[in-house]
Formats: structure tokens, C-alpha cells, sequence
């Protein structure tokens, strides 16, 4: 790793400096970082090499000249379907070698018998690969480095929950999902179990390890019953399965529920989904448990789509007042990021020096600037070059929608610039998103595995 890149990852030691740093301060060194880690990836991974060349980008002097570098996000579900369905495991390994550092055709993929499988085989190798739920039924799977899952457990500890408190490892830790699994949710759930739990107090949803082939067959189902191509038979085997989860689901969270409410007096972290709060909510009500009973230094997050489930429209306010006065922090990242972006004081997103933010336009061909908006303030396509990450290159181009505030100073005080608590999609779930690179980035990757 270059000196110029180890110094921006290594401010994040100090998280009130990391995350209150003049713009003019950091580019210049961001800027040496990036060219830095493009002069190194180039060689390793022919993708950047060929958008490079491509694009005539032989150094990169402005943030311009990274935006034809980036990856649609879409690229880590770039492979053929038929390699997962047909069984074929070498050529899922010819496929994530496009976009990793290093090889991973050596992998032992003999008696492989589904994805999770596979998944458990680069694990073993040393390939610690996510993926993500799937929703139109196609994982994406992204490759990173025991090394890259050590600097983000680091980045966590001082990111999670700043400014608004520091982990000491000495409280129980309550996650309101599967606790094993190859998903970046999980990771974050465990990594804030080392980094805050006390000591075999950390209690999830379940033990069961979360399938990724479930998933993604779920997911695909789903996707089917819309389009109307499902069977009869087909239907009824789904809806039967479905209750047959909602029901063990249900009993696992009144179990989880009991645990949480007779800890309630104690600081905890707390993690889940709205619904979720919404069952721990009438559970407590069975108890005679209002509102307000949990201890004020508790850390409480709380989030998630609502899609397809049935909330009361003043759900959040219900949260709110259940769980009283707690620390509510929240941070912006996702599967494809290292370093999140926690929420201070004024409710906006801020960055760490690592991490350099590409505001696009709605093609994701176009960097955005102040001048693009009014008074600093920009909506755009969210776009980004992770300098943490040694296993795969860390530059894309996300499906999200961003405002961002450039002027040099957020309402909080600190240095920015900053982002809007208002992210949402460019396009609905199952619709197509349409980033201007991701067609060409696909037709080379289908070159190179079917070299």
C-alpha cells in the first residue's frame, strides 16, 4: 500500500479530525492515492487496465479522470446464469477473476454442490467473498481479502455511532437477523459484536447460517409470481414455505424480544429492521412494558425497506417514542463500501479521507460539480473510489440518488462536504437501472471468460 494511501486510511484513528477535514486539505491527497492505486490495480486487474485505455486515461490528474474507471455496480452480477444453475463452479471462478487482485482459479471446487458451497470454498482459500440478497433473484458476489476485512472492522470501531459514542466492548449486543452468513449485513452485525459486545452477550435472530441458494431461489420466485410465469404447483410450494418461516421467524423474535426487553435497563446495542421493532414493540405491550424504559446511553438503529410489509403509517414515531432518549446514530454505506458514512448532530453524511466521492449524473458518464446545482447543493447518481480495498478494485458507480451539500462547512460545524439523509434508488426494485458504462463492462467480462 503507497504511503499517500495509508496516510488517508490511517486518519480514521481519530474519527473527530477523520471526519471534519477541509476539502482543499484532502483532494490534493486523494488525488496521489488515487493515481497511486490506479498505477497498481492496472496491472493487476485487465478491467481497469482496459477502461483505461479505453477511456486514454494514463494518469489521473483531476477526479474526471477516475470517472471512467469506475464499475457499474451492476457488474458484480455479471455472470451467466447458467454457471450457478448448470453447476458450473470453475468457469463462477473464471468470472470473479475479472475483478479480483488475486487468482482465484486455484480454488478447489471439487464436489461443490450449490453457491453457499462455492462461497465456503473461497472462504477456505482466503477469499472472503459477500454477496448480496438477490432481489431480482441474481447475487452479486464481491471478492475482498482477510486483510480488506481487518481495516474494515478497524474503520467500524471508529466510525459506528460517531459523534455520538466510542466502543468499550461492554455491552450486550442485540441483532435482529441471522448472526452467519456471507453477507455484508452479517458482517457488520458480528463486526459490531467484537467491537462492542460484552463478552458471550451477543444475541441475534437465529444461529441457523443464512443460505445464500435460498435466497436467490426466494427472490427468483417472487420475481416469477409478478410476471405471472409461476405454475399453480410452483405457487402453493412457495406459499407453504413462506409460512412455514413466518412462523419459526415469529417465534424466534418473541424469543429474542424477552431477552432484549429484560435487558432494557442496561446500555445495549440494538440493531434491526422497522417491522422487527414493530413485533419487539407488541411484545412489550403483552408485558405491561410502555415507552422510554430503555437506558439512555443504548444504541439504537434502525432501518430497512418496508416493501411488501404492513406498517402503521406513524411506524417510525412509534419506534421514537418506544425506545425513548437512546443514541440514535446512522451511517450511509452498502456491500459494495468499506468505509461507511456516519450521521452527525445535523442528521448529514460525512466521509472519511479514504474514501473520495464522485457525484454523477444520471448516466453515471458525468462528474457533477457545485456548479451544478444551487447554492452548493447537487442531487446526482452516488459514485465512489474506496482506497481501503487490496482484494478487487474499489472504484463504482452505485444505483443510489444523492444530494450533496459542497459548501465547506455543514450546519454542524464540521468540514465538508456532506450528504443529505435523503438517499433513495434511481430505479425500483426489479426495474433496470441504466448506468451508461455497464453494457460495455459486461461485453468485456464475457470476453474474458469466454477466452
Amino acid at each position: 500500500m503507497s504511503s499517500v494511501r495509508r496516510q488517508l486510511l490511517e486518519m480514521i484513528l481519530d474519527p473527530d479530525t477523520a471526519f471534519d477535514q477541509p476539502a482543499s486539505d484532502i483532494a490534493p491527497l486523494q488525488l496521489r492515492a488515487a493515481q497511486e492505486l490506479f498505477e497498481e490495480r492496472r496491472t493487476q486487474i485487465p478491467l481497469v487496465n482496459r477502461r483505461a485505455e479505453e477511456a486514454g486515461i494514463t494518469h489521473i490528474d483531476s477526479l474526471v479522470d477516475i470517472v471512467p474507471l469506475l464499475f457499474a455496480h451492476t457488474v458484480y452480477k455479471s455472470y451467466p446464469p447458467s454457471f450457478v444453475e448448470q453447476g458450473r463452479w470453475d468457469r463462477m471462478l473464471q468470472w470473479m477473476n475479472t475483478l479480483s487482485v488475486e487468482d482465484v482459479t486455484n480454488v478447489n471446487v471439487d464436489g461443490v454442490k450449490d453457491v453457499d458451497d462455492w462461497i465456503a470454498r473461497l472462504w477456505e482459500a482466503g477469499h472472503m467473498v459477500l454477496a448480496t440478497s438477490g432481489s431480482s433473484g441474481k447475487c452479486s458476489f464481491l471478492n475482498h481479502t482477510r486483510g480488506d476485512a481487518d481495516m474494515k472492522k478497524r474503520h467500524f470501531r471508529h466510525a459506528v455511532a460517531w459523534p455520538f459514542a466510542r466502543p468499550s466492548a461492554d455491552r450486550p449486543v442485540f441483532w435482529l437477523g441471522p448472526i452467519k452468513g456471507p453477507n455484508s449485513a452479517i458482517e457488520a452485525a458480528n463486526i459490531n459484536a467484537e467491537n462492542w459486545g460484552r463478552p458471550g452477550n451477543t444475541f441475534s435472530l437465529t444461529d441457523e447460517p443464512l443460505r445464500i441458494a435460498d435466497v436467490s431461489r426466494m427472490a427468483a420466485m417472487r420475481k416469477k409470481m409478478a410476471e405471472g410465469t409461476a405454475t399453480p404447483q410452483e405457487i402453493a410450494d412457495f406459499e407453504a414455505e413462506s409460512r412455514r418461516k413466518a412462523v419459526e421467524g415469529r417465534a424466534a423474535m418473541a424469543k429474542l424480544a424477552d431477552t432484549i426487553l429484560d435487558h432494557r435497563h442496561e446500555p445495549m446495542m440494538l440493531s434491526g429492521m422497522w417491522a422487527q421493532y414493530m413485533a419487539l414493540i407488541a411484545r412489550a405491550r403483552e408485558r405491561g412494558i410502555g415507552d422510554g424504559e430503555f437506558h439512555p446511553q443504548s444504541i439504537v438503529n434502525a432501518g430497512g425497506g418496508v416493501k411488501g410489509v404492513a406498517l402503521p403509517d406513524d411506524y417510525k414515531e412509534q419506534v421514537t417514542r418506544f425506545v425513548g432518549p437512546v443514541i440514535r446514530p446512522g451511517a450511509y454505506g452498502m456491500t459494495e463500501l468499506a468505509q461507511v458514512m456516519p450521521r452527525c448532530e445535523a442528521g448529514r453524511y460525512h466521509r472519511a479521507p479514504g474514501l473520495i466521492w464522485l457525484i454523477l449524473d444520471r448516466e453515471g458518464e458525468r462528474l457533477l460539480t457545485e456548479a451544478d446545482g444551487l447554492d452548493g447543493v447537487v442531487e446526482g447518481r452516488f459514485g465512489f473510489l474506496d482506497l481501503l480495498y487490496e482484494g478487487r478494485w474499489g472504484g463504482l458507480i452505485t444505483g443510489d440518488k444523492v444530494t450533496v451539500d459542497f459548501k465547506p462547512r455543514c450546519p454542524c460545524g464540521r468540514h465538508g462536504p456532506t450528504l443529505f439523509d435523503n438517499i433513495s434508488r434511481f430505479a425500483a426494485v426489479g426495474e433496470d437501472d441504466h448506468i451508461g458504462c455497464a453494457g460495455t463492462i459486461d461485453g468485456y467480462i464475457r470476453g474474458a471468460i469466454d477466452a
